[in-house]
């Protein structure tokens, strides 16, 4: 199953390097290929260094695309972490 969204970065610190290990931590737990894209910049979502690569600030738009059998619960992990500012306060 192959699946895209778009999600926008709402924390205020961004997609930094705790923000990026919670979300390559969330990635890795499932089998499909997850990656996300910036602005023509494209990151393996389960290589903390590639997350950290796109310099995802507070208000920019990612594109996730996930391809595999779980796919579904992946995408949908993915986004409720980025929905709730990756467990942080702001």
């Amino acid at each position: 199953m192959d699946l895209e969204k778009k999600i926008t970065i709402i924390n205020k610190l961004g997609l930094h390097a705790r923000a990026a290990s919670k979300l390559v931590a969330t990635a890795s737990r499932y089998e499909s290929r997850i990656t996300l894209n910036r602005n023509g910049q494209e990151a393996d979502a389960k290589s903390i260094m590639s997350v950290l690569m796109l310099a995802a600030s507070k208000g920019s738009e990612l594109k996730v695309q996930v391809s595999g059998k779980d796919a579904e619960d992946a995408l949908s992990d993915i986004e409720s972490l980025i929905n709730n500012r990756f467990d942080e306060a702001e």
